[in-house]
C-alpha cells in the first residue's frame, strides 16, 4: 500500500512536470501577449521583471525533477552520484536562479499587497531552507539536510498545488471573486504543502533510511 502510494506521488510529479514543460513552451516566443503574461502588461516593460520571468519559467521543470531525485530511497543507495549530482543542480538552481527571480516576481505579484507577501515570503523560506541544506550537508549532518530539503521540496511544489486548486475551484464551481481567490492560492499553496513537510519530518519519513546509508 505504501508502495502504491509513493508510486502515485511520483507519477503525479512527474506528470505535473510535463505539464510545466508544455506551459512554458508558448513562452519560448517572448512575446508580451501570451497567457500569464496578458495579466502584466503594466510590469512587462520592467526589464528585471520580464528576465525574472522568462528564467522562473524555463527552469521550473528541471527544479521539479532534480529535487524529486533527492527523495529516491533507489537513487540515494545505488546511484549515490546521481543523487548529489541533482541535489547541486537542484540547490544552485533554487539559490542563485529560481528563488531570486520568484522574489522579484513576487513583489510585482497580482492580487495586492496580501498576495505579494505570500510569494515574497515563499521565495524567501524557500531560498533559505535550500540553503541550510546544502549547509548542513557539508556539516554531515543528514537528518538536518534531510529537514531542510523536505521543505524546500514542499515550497518547490507550491508552483504545482497553486495551479492544483486553481482548477479544483474551477471544478467545484465555487463563486470567489478572482481577486480574493488569487489571495487564497497564493497563501494556500505553499502553507499546506509545509504542513505536510512538518508531518513528514515528525514521522522521519526520509531522515531514517538517509541516515543508514550513509552512516552504513
Amino acid at each position: 500500500m505504501r508502495l502504491t502510494f509513493q508510486l502515485m506521488t511520483v507519477a503525479a510529479i512527474l506528470y505535473a512536470s510535463w505539464l510545466m514543460v508544455l506551459l512554458s513552451l508558448p513562452y519560448t516566443a517572448f512575446e508580451p501577449h501570451i497567457d500569464f503574461l496578458f495579466t502584466k502588461q503594466l510590469v512587462y516593460k520592467i526589464h528585471h521583471w520580464r528576465w525574472s520571468f522568462y528564467v522562473h519559467v524555463f527552469v521550473s521543470t528541471a527544479v521539479l525533477v532534480a529535487g524529486l531525485l533527492q527523495f529516491s530511497r533507489y537513487v540515494l543507495q545505488r546511484l549515490p552520484k546521481v543523487h548529489r549530482g541533482a541535489g547541486y543542480v537542484y540547490a544552485v538552481t533554487v539559490i542563485a536562479l529560481s528563488g531570486p527571480s520568484g522574489l522579484i516576481m513576487g513583489y510585482y505579484a497580482n492580487g495586492g499587497v496580501w498576495a505579494r507577501m505570500s510569494f515574497v515570503l515563499l521565495a524567501i523560506l524557500w531560498i533559505g531552507y535550500t540553503a541550510l541544506a546544502m549547509y548542513y550537508i557539508y556539516r554531515k549532518d543528514w537528518k538536518k539536510h534531510a529537514d531542510m530539503m523536505t521543505r524546500s521540496y514542499a515550497l518547490t511544489l507550491s508552483a504545482v498545488t497553486l495551479r492544483f486548486y486553481a482548477y479544483m475551484i474551477d471544478v467545484i464551481g465555487l463563486h470567489i471573486p478572482p481577486r480574493t481567490a488569487y489571495i487564497w492560492l497564493a497563501w494556500l499553496s505553499w502553507t499546506l504543502n509545509l504542513l505536510l513537510a512538518e508531518y513528514l519530518i515528525r514521522r522521519r519519513v526520509f531522515t531514517s533510511w538517509r541516515g543508514e546509508r550513509i552512516s552504513g
